[in-house]
């Protein structure tokens, strides 16, 4: 069984010419998959002929396979390609579904046709089709080691901007794992700084960003600094959302003692940066923050620490005040 295709894969073959007549897009990453769309439209239909061979179907609504079969049948008119996207798949019945295995089996070549779908079975024959043929592309979550180059390839190709590693792992550190906020702050820095950015024009900008202030707050409580986390904290409760903040923080907090711990198992058994990279799935700027901040640490204070995460988001969801629970909170982890 061949391996589900990346989103990259798919981009770069349709860059060089290389389009499948149909594919299956399916998984959680959202922002990728709109990206790759809009790549597709540019690419394989021309603006001037979009409205006669661009089209945008819905599972759910009153269409039935045929219909569609019979759109990707049709020639494209006054262009090479028809680009045919059919959201929410996941609508149709296995029996309806059925009905488009003919087609697959004899597609047209001048159509490309995408099929979207939120939740696949591929032990049916129709998402099977799709995986024996090699065109499923798996749109996941960005992880560990994916984010960097995903973030450096983003604005390279899509906004000509040069980044260097170190640049790019400052940004991952700060605004986190989600695409379109990483690609939003892409943006930013193309229109303040031009084509070149470096790592310190990385850090003018994001220092006034809401995101910079979860930075900043996990470098103090790293370092143990009781003054400076309990002010950070008092700003981010003010520009965040009370409703999501506090647990929000949680999740960031108990993040940030689980890297520190297996950065502190790496650094114990004489490992070096390159080891806390594997570890956490990190590189650049964020793994020399850590071998810096984890020899602060004990095992016991680790093990202390999400202990007391653990009891601060219960009393969180219990209604307790969110004010006194985080400050209390940052105090004993500085302790």
């Amino acid at each position: 069984m061949p391996d589900d295709l990346h989103p990259e894969d798919v981009l770069r073959a349709a860059t060089k010419g290389r389009v499948a007549p149909f594919y299956l897009f399916y998984g959680p990453g959202e922002f990728r998959m709109e990206r790759v769309l809009g790549t597709f439209r540019t690419l394989l239909v021309p603006e001037a002929a979009r409205d006669f061979n661009l089209e945008v179907l819905y599972g759910d609504e009153a269409i039935e396979p045929e219909g569609i079969i019979n759109k990707a049948s049709s020639m494209p008119f006054l262009a090479q390609r028809r680009l045919i996207i059919v959201r929410r798949t996941e609508s149709f019945t296995a029996e309806q579904l059925e009905k488009f295995l003919p087609y697959l089996d004899k597609p047209s070549p001048s159509t490309c046709l995408i099929f979207i779908s939120s939740r696949t079975s591929f032990n049916t024959k129709f998402y099977r089709k799709f995986r024996s043929e090699g065109v499923a592309v798996l749109f996941g979550d960005l992880k560990g080691n994916q984010i960097v180059p995903w973030i450096k390839r983003a604005a390279s190709e899509d906004l000509g901007v040069t980044l260097d590693g170190d640049a790019c792992a400052y940004l991952h550190a700060v605004v986190g794992n989600r695409p379109r906020e990483l690609y939003s702050e892409l943006e930013k820095l193309r229109l303040r700084y031009g084509t070149t950015v470096s790592l310190d024009q990385v850090k003018e900008a994001v220092t006034h960003s809401r995101v910079y202030t979860v930075f900043e707050l996990m470098d103090a409580v790293s370092i143990k600094d009781r003054g400076s986390s309990l002010r950070i904290l008092k700003r981010y409760l003010e520009e965040e959302d009370p409703r999501d903040a506090p647990l929000g923080l949680i999740s960031m907090l108990n993040r940030q003692v689980r890297l520190l711990w297996q950065t502190k198992a790496v650094l114990q058994k004489r490992g070096g940066t390159q080891e806390v990279q594997k570890k956490t799935g990190l590189s650049g700027f964020p793994v020399k923050k850590l071998v810096e901040q984890a020899p602060r640490w004990t095992e016991r204070e680790l093990e202390s620490a999400l202990e007391r995460l653990r009891w601060s988001d219960d009393r969180l969801k219990s209604g307790s005040s969110p004010t006194l629970i985080l400050e209390t909170l940052v105090l004993s982890l500085c302790s």
